[in-house]
Order: C-alpha cells, then structure tokens, then sequence
C-alpha cells in the first residue's frame, strides 16, 4: 500500500513538473525569439539602415523590362510587402509587369535611401510610391509632415529625372497602430493624403486613393478588409487592385 502511495506521488510530481516546465519552456523560446529580432534590428540599425540587402539578390536577378509590358515598381512598407504574400497573381500580371519592393515597418526616410537600387536601377516605366503609415506610426521617431512630404517629392523628382512616370498613393486608412497605440492615427492620415493629392494635383501626377476605397465611417480600415485594422487582406487587395491597374495606366497616357 505504501509503496503504490509512492509510486502515485511520484507520478503527480513528475506530471506538475512536465505541465510547470512548458510555460518556461515557452516563455524561454519567445524570449530568444525576441532577441534574435532586436538584434537583427540592431544590425540594421547600424550596418544597413535602409535595408538595401533586402532585395539586393532580387534585383540582380530581374532580367530587362520586357517590350510591350510596362514594368510597374511598388515601393513601400509592409502593405507592399503584404500584397505580394496574398495575392502574388497580381503580380504575375500579363498587362503589366508589377514588382513589389515593400520592406515592413520601414518610414519614408529609409525608403528615399533605397529608391535608386529597388527603384531607378530596374527601369520601370512607373513607380508606385505607398509610404507614409510608419512614419505617422512614429517608427523612426517623432512625426513630421513635413519632413514625409519632402521625403515623398525626393521620390517623385528622382523618378521623374530618370523618365519614369509617378503615381502617389494615398496612406492606408487606420484608427490605432496595434503596435503603437494611442497615437489616434485616422485624422493625421487624412492631412497627410490631403498634402499628397495637393502635390499631385500640382505637379500633374497620378494620386492612387485607396484610402477612401478600404475605409470605414470612421475613416479606419473596414474590417471585412484587414484584421489588424492596419494590413488589408486578400480581400482588401482585390478592392486595391483595379484601382491600381486604372492609376498605373492614366500615368502612362501622361506626357
């Protein structure tokens, strides 16, 4: 009796230590999770802030643009990089030769540095320019309109010094950033893409309003359109996308 007392102990301790020992294991496997991520992002920081290495092998790769089919670039953040994930068909397109060069979290700052390798350096008939979210999220640091629209018409008088016709995208729309809350987001966007189509319509250029296409009556992201209130899905990238088809070929009737 005594010794099937023990054995039953035995077993209790031996299953409590199992069930204790998975939430550690767990916790230990995200926290090494989160310092590969910081110091990957630390690497970046101080070796390659712009992240040219991103797309560096992808851009060697892609043969000349071919005849007859434009060569669209969509540079961006993480919705650009997104779109390609979800619905890589569009960019397999027989009209159009679409490149996503999207790097998540990135602000227009960043982007700017890398324009001619993701940009210029691939002779698109076009550039798509989708900035703007992380810097209202506050990524790099404080927001600064103006600084962004700087940022945004270096883009544009890059690509127009080198031939290639512009579209500006509006910013997505959104009411919280999950990963910087609070910062109440919707009525800077709608200033912001208020600046944007300003300096489009001056300028003579394409502006790509997609904003008023996904949002909502509180001029966030519908969710039928994207969970997280910041990335459209599959959905909200079909709803995107004849729009983009409609932007890309009214820039190329510009002269």
């Amino acid at each position: 009796m005594k010794s099937a007392f023990l054995l039953l102990l035995v077993a209790v301790l031996t299953s409590t230590t199992a069930h204790a020992q998975q939430p550690t294991d767990a916790a230990a496997a995200k926290k090494a999770a989160d310092e590969a991520y910081h110091q990957r992002q630390e690497y970046l920081l101080h070796n390659d802030w712009p992240n040219l290495q991103k797309y560096a092998a992808a851009n060697q790769r892609l043969p000349a643009p071919t005849p007859g089919r434009p060569r669209v670039v969509i540079i961006g953040n993480s919705i650009t990089e997104g779109w390609v994930k979800e619905d890589s068909a569009f960019f397999r397109g027989k009209t159009y030769e679409y490149v996503g060069r999207g790097i998540s979290g990135q602000a227009t700052g960043q982007t700017v540095v890398r324009f001619r390798a993701d940009v210029i350096d691939l002779h698109p008939a076009v550039v798509v320019i989708l900035v703007g979210t992380n810097d209202v999220a506050e990524n790099n640091g404080p927001y600064s309109p103006q600084v962004t629209m700087n940022n945004i018409m270096t883009m544009t008088e890059l690509a127009q010094a080198h031939g290639i016709r512009v579209v500006l995208g509006a910013v997505a729309p959104s009411t919280d950033f999950w990963w910087r809350k609070g910062l109440n987001p919707a009525p800077k966007i709608l200033a912001l893409n208020k600046k944007i189509k300003a300096y489009a319509d001056q300028h003579h250029l394409v502006y790509y309003d997609m904003h008023t296409a996904l949002k909502d009556d509180q001029n966030g992201l519908k969710k039928a359109y994207g969970e997280d209130g910041v990335h459209p899905n599959l959905t909200g990238y079909r709803v995107m996308e004849p729009l983009l088809n409609q932007a890309v070929a009214a820039a190329l009737k510009k002269k």
